[in-house]
């Protein structure tokens, strides 16, 4: 089939949607389809058999666009919408593919095009505006939360990546042909190199034997990452050499968490390694002696727990909605969002290195069984041909 893909994001950022966006493509790909991918002028050009990059004209004034709502989206969106009627216009696509806020306008260009259209659901849009501080603009809520149900109600097929998202357009539609077909880790190769800046002391810490606990992902707030640093003199107290290194964020980012930093022992030390390529982060992943989620908000399932998983390294995350979808006791150790339960999991592991290599190795196994590339492309095709089918 020939899809067209919009994707109202920086294409591509080592962040949650586009690196999902990415993985969609590498199945529908390997499948046989091709796509055109319409999206933002922001982002690294990406080589992926049988995919198309098309992007909307450059905004002087916009040069990144932060995780979540903002006022630049309007603006964007708008060049975006621009760019699927002229595809659209001069092309024949089969399906419209649509990733968070782009099904609005899908909707009805689909209708008007005679087209079907498959709506990628990553977060319930009016819950995200209000977990980002965008509570108080109830008629946005308001607006938001009639197109989410219009959408729901429309479009030929609707994908999610978590239990949470399932439940929800359940809810909403029961008679949605949805399919769920979750994240999974980044399967690229790597050499192991780290940022030349970095690399020298993350490697010397590593050879030494001292314990690396990683964390990779945005800096954004409900990411708990002041737990974790809040945490850190806890383990200080008892393993003085522990060095945490924080994966992610951008530079005004690390510049707030560098001024909360908590005084360190001798031998101790916390690493900010800033934004790096899905390949240099699984390089930390290996380094690691214990991984952290400190997550203290959300419902939808991180997707740096399924790299976790495979890195078969054993999880410290908090015990919340959003990581027990895919973990458990069994696969990770599971604490309460307290910078004093954090500290008391991640020493645990520390101390016990039978439990670790315990916890590792289940969650490999999870990893194996239920989250690999062949599985993952195997429900994309699935869905895929109930569509097709008109199931």
């Amino acid at each position: 089939m020939n899809l067209l893909m919009i994707a109202p994001q920086p294409f591509f950022e080592p962040r949650g949607t586009p690196i999902s966006v990415s993985q969609r493509l590498y199945a529908l790909s390997a499948s046989g389809h091709k796509i055109d991918l319409a999206t933002y002028h922001i982002g690294a050009d990406k080589e992926i058999p049988g995919v198309t990059i098309y992007r909307i004209p450059r905004v002087p004034f916009i040069r990144s666009v932060k995780v979540g709502p903002s006022w630049a989206k309007p603006v964007l969106d708008f060049l975006l919408l621009l760019l699927v009627i002229k595809l659209l216009w001069r092309g024949r696509y089969d399906v419209i593919h649509s990733h968070e806020e782009a099904a609005f306008f899908a909707m009805p260009l689909a209708r008007l095009f005679k087209v079907r259209h498959v709506y990628d659901m990553h977060s319930s849009l009016p819950k995200q505006l209000q977990n980002f501080a965008f509570g108080n603009y109830r008629p946005l809520i308001w607006l938001f939360t009639w197109l989410e149900h219009k959408v729901l109600y429309s479009c030929d097929m609707v994908l999610t990546v978590g239990q949470d998202l399932e439940q929800l357009v359940q809810q909403i539609n029961p008679q949605a042909n949805q399919y769920r077909i979750e994240n999974i880790a980044l399967h690229t190769s790597h050499n192991g190199r780290t940022p030349a800046q970095t690399r020298p002391q993350i490697h010397q810490a590593h050879q030494q034997g001292k314990p690396l606990i990683v964390y990779t992902g945005t800096f954004e707030r409900y990411q708990g990452l002041d737990l974790l640093l809040q945490s850190a003199p806890l383990v200080w107290q008892q393993q003085p050499e522990a060095q945490f290194v924080l994966v992610g964020g951008k530079p005004r980012q690390i510049e707030q968490q560098q001024t909360i930093l908590p005084p360190m022992p001798d031998g101790a030390a916390v690493h900010f390694v800033g934004t790096v390529s899905p390949e240099v982060a699984l390089a930390y992943l290996d380094m690691a002696a214990i991984l952290v989620s400190p997550r203290v908000e959300g419902t939808s399932v991180p997707l740096k727990i399924y790299s976790y998983l495979h890195a078969g390294k054993p999880i410290v995350a908090t015990r919340l909605p959003a990581h027990e979808q895919v973990l458990s006791d069994e696969t990770a150790y599971l604490v309460q969002p307290t910078k004093e339960s954090l500290a008391q999991g991640i020493l645990a592991i520390l101390h016990d290195v039978d439990l670790g290599r315990r916890l590792g190795e289940q969650a490999h196994r999870l990893a194996q069984e239920q989250y690999s590339f062949s599985q993952y492309q195997q429900k994309m095709d699935t869905a895929y041909q109930s569509l097709l089918s008109g199931e």
